[in-house]
């Protein structure tokens, strides 16, 4: 698979990813879902989630086996524009 030359990472590689919503949406199915759309292989197992310190908010993070910068460029893409998640890291 041909890298471009600009590129900090060498794929295939896994690459963990955040999300962040507010607390009570589902928003571990949601992130789920929507990654899953990308990588198709992805297991239950590789996402964990965690809430806020005052509980309003949750953050789930999601660690995929990345095949190139266009996949993760297409996450990012899904997770950011869903009305339920307010950051993507």
């Amino acid at each position: 698979m041909d890298q471009p030359a600009d590129s900090l990472l060498e794929f295939p590689c896994d690459f963990p990813i955040k999300a962040i919503g507010k607390a009570g949406c589902d928003i571990d199915a949601i992130v789920f879902a929507l990654v899953r759309a990308h990588v198709p292989d992805l297991g239950e197992g590789a996402i964990r989630s965690r809430d806020s310190r005052n509980g309003g908010y949750q953050s789930v993070t999601v660690t995929v086996r990345a095949t190139s910068r266009a996949q993760l460029d297409d996450i990012y893409r899904a997770l950011s524009t869903h009305d339920d998640i307010v950051m993507v890291l």
